[in-house]
Formats: structure tokens, C-alpha cells, sequence
């Protein structure tokens, strides 16, 4: 009898996930997941702010690229798989608002109002659509809980739309809870047309 000699099987390479600050040429992968994190709020700002012939993603590239600004790449935190972009956190520490600093867009207004003083912002957490139900999203948080303390933050926050029922699960089962809550005000960029705002804060 002869035996048939095969090969066995080469593995597939794992994924390797790795989580960094990001740099100023990250800028745009920046604003693609940024404008998916918003659920259509920075849509709704960016259009203001845009040049004669801007698109939104040119507009929250050019933001991202700023130093020395809450709303820069020197504050967001990137996932990447086998070195590509898969994920992306932008978090800052929340300053105290003056009293005549008040919030005069209707549209902003409730999110103004959910601001939480003194703790690390969330403002934007987003996974790669086909990167998504890998643990992407859990890494990144870690990270982001981990930065709150460097920084001597009391606690995380964010604001989560109540219908994005897929967001307020994930953050719920790490333990953040509701502190306050305001009706948000529809507008076509909105993803929502109603519902609430949702302050959620968790322990660093």
C-alpha cells in the first residue's frame, strides 16, 4: 500500500489590530469616520464652514488637520488592521463653558446643553463597516477610559442618539449610564428626525 503524503494546511494570518494616536496625514481617514460616527451632525456643521466648491469630506479633513484645536488629529485615536484604517476615536477634555457662551443654533443647542465639564468628550467613536463585530469598537473604549485617567478626567462622556439603539447597547454594556437627556431638533442632515439626545458618562 501506498500512502498519499499531503500538506497540511497553512494557517490564515491573523488580523493585527493595533491602536495609535493618529497624525496629521491621518486627517481625512479622520473625517470619513467622523462623518459616520456624527449620525449626520457633522454634516450639518461642516456645510456651514465650507469654501466655495468644498465637499464635507475636504471640509473635515482640512479641521482635522489643525493643531492646538479640540477638533484636531492631535485627539483622535485610530484602529488599524494589518496597518490599514479601520477605526477611529476623537476625545478631549470637556472645558467649563462661560455663561455667555450659549449655544445659539437651535440645532446645536441640545448637545450644548449635554455637555459635561471636567470629564474626557467622546465626541466620535466609528468602525469600519466591514471591520465591525471584532472587538474594534471595545479596543478603541478601552483606550479612550485608559486616556481619561492620563489626563486626570473624572470620567467619560458622550451623547448617543436614543434611536441608534446599536450605540446605546454597546456603551450600556460597558457600563455607562444616563445622566440627562434633551429632544433633539430634526434637520435634513440629521439621521433622526426625532427622539433624544442622551448624555451617557462612565467611571475612567
Amino acid at each position: 500500500m501506498t500512502l498519499a503524503l499531503t500538506n497540511p494546511p497553512v494557517p490564515s494570518p491573523v488580523p493585527v489590530l493595533r491602536v495609535r494616536r493618529a497624525r496629521k496625514k491621518d486627517a481625512a481617514a479622520i473625517a470619513r469616520l467622523f462623518l459616520v460616527s456624527s449620525d449626520g451632525l457633522a454634516a450639518y456643521i461642516w456645510s456651514r464652514l465650507a469654501a466655495p466648491g468644498e465637499n464635507l469630506a475636504e471640509i473635515g479633513a482640512r479641521r482635522y488637520a489643525r493643531t492646538g484645536t479640540a477638533f484636531s488629529f492631535e485627539n483622535c485615536l485610530l484602529a488599524t488592521v494589518d496597518g490599514a484604517v479601520a477605526g477611529m476615536a476623537h476625545a478631549f477634555p470637556m472645558p467649563a463653558r462661560a455663561e455667555e457662551d450659549v449655544e445659539d443654533d437651535p440645532v446645536l443647542a441640545p448637545y450644548a446643553a449635554l455637555e459635561d465639564p471636567g470629564s474626557l468628550y467622546l465626541s466620535g467613536l466609528a468602525v469600519d463597516e466591514a471591520h465591525r463585530s471584532h472587538g474594534i469598537g471595545g479596543a478603541l473604549m478601552d483606550h479612550v477610559e485608559g486616556l481619561a485617567i492620563e489626563k486626570n478626567c473624572r470620567r467619560v462622556s458622550l451623547i448617543c442618539f436614543e434611536r441608534n439603539e446599536g450605540a446605546m447597547r454597546f456603551y450600556r454594556r460597558r457600563g455607562y449610564r444616563e445622566i440627562a437627556r434633551r429632544p433633539l431638533v430634526p434637520h435634513p442632515t440629521l439621521r433622526y428626525a426625532e427622539g433624544d439626545a442622551v448624555l451617557l458618562v462612565g467611571c475612567a
